[in-house]
């Protein structure tokens, strides 16, 4: 009788530009290689209601929501994607690798827009319902160099992303922030080097994380 292994949730962060698309493509290969079953999942995005979501907050426009409303709407795709693609996922026993969670909402809606964090914190624990990534994945790089990164993309388009670069930063020293905070669970990469090269990082964490669990 073949026995299912609880599943692994990574989830890996940072600030718009710093390549968490590319680094999670190759993470996967990379896990897939080692035999593992991989699901490949963002936020908000991961689920129609939050695909719905960020395409509203990602080009609004002129109706901005306050604060708090935005804050809330990610959430609510958050309670949606743990309950219908991330717990099943982790249920079968793969490795879930998903882009932004919990420590974008604390990043973005508290370091970046000034919501109190505490409130912040319970209010994601009601959307997550429990659920809490493994090992968080914090890709560090300079925001004016993320900024130079993402240069070829239509910032116009993007409400977040147009932000002024006073928020990135206080994004970006966000999240350096909330991986000291928790140095064994989030950890920081450097993303200043080649592809390659943080590849090859990620690859030395989420080995040891596997390790760990008899992976």
């Amino acid at each position: 009788m073949s026995v299912v292994r609880s599943g692994l949730f990574i989830n890996l962060e940072g600030v718009d530009g710093v390549g968490k698309t590319t680094q999670i493509e190759l993470l996967a290969a990379w896990l897939e290689a080692r035999g593992e079953q991989v699901v490949i999942t963002s936020e908000p995005e991961g689920t129609p209601l939050g695909e719905a979501v960020g395409g509203w907050l990602r080009g609004h426009g002129a109706e901005a929501p306050v604060p708090r409303a935005e804050a809330l709407l990610f959430l609510a795709a958050r309670a949606q994607h743990v309950a219908t693609v991330i717990r099943p996922a982790l249920a079968a026993g793969a490795v879930v690798v998903c882009s932004r969670f919990t420590e974008s909402t604390l990043a973005y809606q508290g370091y970046g827009l000034g919501l109190p964090l505490a409130e912040l914190a319970v209010a994601d624990g009601l959307a997550r319902e429990g659920c809490q990534p493994d090992g968080v994945l914090v890709l560090d790089l300079a925001a004016g160099a993320a900024l130079e990164r993402r240069g070829g993309r239509t910032m116009a388009e993007d409400a977040i992303e147009a932000r002024a670069a006073a928020f990135h930063q206080r994004v970006a020293d966000g999240f350096r922030a909330l991986a000291a905070a928790e140095p064994a669970r989030r950890r920081l990469i450097d993303a200043s080097g080649s592809t390659e090269e943080t590849a090859a990082l990620i690859q030395v964490v989420v080995g040891g994380w596997l390790a760990e669990r008899g992976r």
